[in-house]
C-alpha cells in the first residue's frame, strides 16, 4: 500500500471510532430524508413535472441528496478542524518538513472519511429510503460505476474548496466566519436545498457552472440517468474540470501560504 493509500485507510479506520455519532448521523439523515421526501411529494403533487422531475425522480432526488450531505461534506468539516488547528498553533511548520506533499496528504485523508461516511450515512438512508417509497433507482451497473465515479470527483472538489478556505487560515488564524459562509454557499449552491433546474432563469444558469453544482446536482442527476451519452461525458468532464481548476488553485495559495507561517500570540 502506497503513504497516501495508508492515510486513506488510517482515516477510514478514524472515523470507525466514531460509532456514536455514526449512527446519530444516519438517524439524522434519514429522519430528514423523510420529512423532505413528505415535502417533495407534497410540492410535485401540487406542480406535475416541476423542474423536469416526475413524483418519483423528484423524492429519489432527495433521497439520494442526503446520502451525499455527508460524503462530499457539504456543510464543511472533515480535516477542516485539524488543519486550522495545526495552522494556528503553528505544528503546520512540522507538516511542511516532512517528506510528503501537504495538499496530497489532506486529500488522502478527505477520500478515507468519505469512504467511510459512503458506505454509512451514504448507503443506509438510502437504503431506508428505497424500502419506504418508490424510488427510481437504475438497475444498470454501469450507472452506478458512473455514480460512484461522479461522487468520488464530488469529493474531490469538495475537498479542494475547504482546502481553500483552510489555507486562508494563513493570514487571518481564525477562518470560523469564511467556513460558515462556505457552508452556506454550498448548501444552497450545490443543489442540496432543491435541483438547480427549480432556481428561475439567469439564477438557475449561472448555479449549474458554479462549482458548488458538482457536490451534489451532478451525481444526483447521474443516478437518476439524467445525464446519459455525451450528457454523461459532459457532467463527468464538468467536475473533473473544476477539480483540477481548485486543486491547482489550493497549490497556488498553498505556495503563497507556507511563506507566510504565523504562529498566533508568537
Amino acid at each position: 500500500m502506497t503513504l497516501y493509500g495508508s492515510v486513506a485507510h488510517g482515516s477510514f479506520r478514524r472515523y470507525s471510532t466514531y460509532r456514536a455519532a455514526t449512527f446519530a448521523g444516519i438517524f439524522a439523515n434519514t429522519a430528514f430524508g423523510f420529512i423532505l421526501a413528505c415535502t417533495f411529494r407534497a410540492l410535485w403533487q401540487a406542480r406535475p413535472g416541476l423542474g423536469g422531475y416526475d413524483l418519483a425522480g423528484a423524492v429519489t432526488y432527495i433521497w439520494i441528496s442526503q446520502a451525499l450531505l455527508a460524503t462530499v461534506a457539504v456543510w464543511g468539516g472533515g480535516f477542516q478542524d485539524d488543519l486550522q488547528t495545526r495552522i494556528r498553533n503553528g505544528d503546520i511548520a512540522v507538516d511542511l518538513y516532512r517528506p510528503v506533499d501537504l495538499q496530497a496528504w489532506w486529500l488522502a485523508s478527505d477520500l478515507g472519511r468519505a469512504g467511510f461516511q459512503l458506505i454509512t450515512r451514504g448507503a443506509v438512508p438510502l437504503a431506508v429510503g428505497a424500502l419506504a417509497f418508490p424510488l427510481e433507482l437504475p438497475r444498470d451497473g454501469r450507472v452506478w460505476a458512473a455514480f460512484l465515479l461522479s461522487v468520488l470527483l464530488a469529493v474531490v472538489v469538495s475537498f479542494a474548496l475547504r482546502y481553500l478556505v483552510s489555507l486562508v487560515g494563513f493570514w487571518l488564524l481564525d477562518v470560523d466566519g469564511l467556513r460558515t459562509l462556505a457552508q452556506m454557499t454550498g448548501m444552497f449552491f450545490s443543489g442540496m436545498l432543491l435541483p438547480l433546474a427549480l432556481f428561475p432563469g439567469a439564477l438557475g444558469a449561472v448555479a449549474r457552472l458554479l462549482p458548488w453544482a458538482a457536490l451534489v446536482q451532478v451525481p444526483c442527476d447521474v443516478l437518476l440517468e439524467r445525464r446519459v451519452g455525451a450528457g454523461l461525458g459532459r457532467a463527468l468532464g464538468f467536475q473533473l474540470l473544476w477539480a483540477v481548476l481548485l486543486l491547482a488553485a489550493g497549490r497556488a495559495v498553498q505556495v503563497a501560504a507556507t511563506r507566510r507561517v504565523v504562529v498566533q500570540g508568537g
